[in-house]
């Protein structure tokens, strides 16, 4: 069919108010562009909508009635369906699904959903914590709208990828450890000790690939699938951690038997990333999530997200 949707009112609102002219009048267009709907609609029809009598203006026809009806029908549905469209660009869901890395939640991520909420008022905030492999499969089915984690294993596309900055690694050591007394350590230093390794998928294999510019690996001492588990098992005596996200100001901070240590090493370091399903055609509520991440991360020392030398931590820019 050949009718806009603005055509299609122009017809329906002839029809309701029985004349060219005062429907001009309402719409404030000419005569011209309600006279050519009218003829494209009848086109369309292949019937009369409207009879013309100079004595007695325009009477809706049989036919014009049913086609009337029908646009008016169609017309509304269009008016619910950008009301609706309108609301998720423009406003929050009423339950918000978000996903991050495991360690990210009880680090940084509520403190993010405290501010959205905050911005946005009542929402129901429904937050999935997993791995890299369950983050991918979340995002993929749908399950939720975005995900906040490093950029580990296969990217999500430019697109619905923002960067937010790097992270670089650090040591978490026992505070009786001789190396806890030393301002920074070298990654050989630690593959002296026993390595206690946060064991989830892709995230193992990054941070033991870390310790290739070594001639060997160092003993994996402990395997721990989360975040506060590598932490007490470092202060049980374990071995030494390689991380890179620490506890800032919006977490509960170490234990007294645990220190931090920056690395002297020049290694790789992961990308803070969100990503989301929208792409190039993200809803404010997306842009405002990232707007938030981006502010919490955009002083990196002030903040106390991460252990750095201060070579590295000039580095550590927003990379967006």
């Amino acid at each position: 069919m050949n009718l806009t949707h603005k055509q299609l009112r122009y017809v329906c609102e002839v029809a309701r108010l029985g004349s060219i002219q005062a429907a001009t009048e309402t719409l404030h267009i000419s005569q011209s562009s309600i006279l050519a709907a009218i003829a494209i609609a009848e086109d369309v029809l292949g019937a009369r909508i409207f009879d013309r009598r100079p004595s007695r203006g325009i009477q809706i026809t049989r036919a014009g009635e049913r086609f009337t009806t029908a646009a008016s029908t169609l017309l509304a549905a269009a008016g619910e369906f950008n009301r609706q469209i309108g609301g998720l660009v423009n406003s929050a869901p009423q339950t918000l699904r978000v996903a991050c890395f495991e360690p990210f939640g009880s680090l940084f991520v509520a403190e993010v959903l405290r501010r959205f909420v905050a911005k946005y008022g009542d929402v129901e905030i429904l937050l999935y914590e997993g791995n890299q492999v369950q983050l991918r499969e979340w995002l993929d089915s749908g399950e939720v709208e975005l995900i906040i984690t490093y950029d580990i294993g296969p990217t999500f596309g430019d697109d619905c990828t923002t960067r937010i900055c790097q992270i670089p690694g650090h040591a978490l050591l026992p505070s009786g450890d001789p190396l806890a007394g030393k301002s920074a350590v070298s990654i050989a230093e630690l593959a002296t000790r026993p390595l206690v390794l946060l064991d989830l998928p892709q995230t193992s294999s990054y941070l033991t690939s870390l310790f290739d510019v070594l001639p060997s690996r160092p003993r994996i001492g402990f395997r721990a699938r989360s975040y506060e588990t590598v932490k007490s098992a470092v202060t049980a005596g374990f071995g030494v951690a390689l991380l890179h996200m620490m506890p800032g100001k919006y977490s509960t901070p170490d234990g007294r038997g645990l220190v931090r240590r920056p690395l002297i090493d020049d290694l790789p370091a992961p990308t803070l990333i969100v990503a989301d399903m929208y792409g190039n055609h993200k809803p404010a509520f997306v842009r405002s999530i990232i707007d938030i991440v981006k502010d919490l991360f955009r002083d990196i020392d002030s903040d106390d997200t991460s252990v750095a030398i201060p070579e590295v931590a000039r580095t550590l820019s927003d990379v967006d």
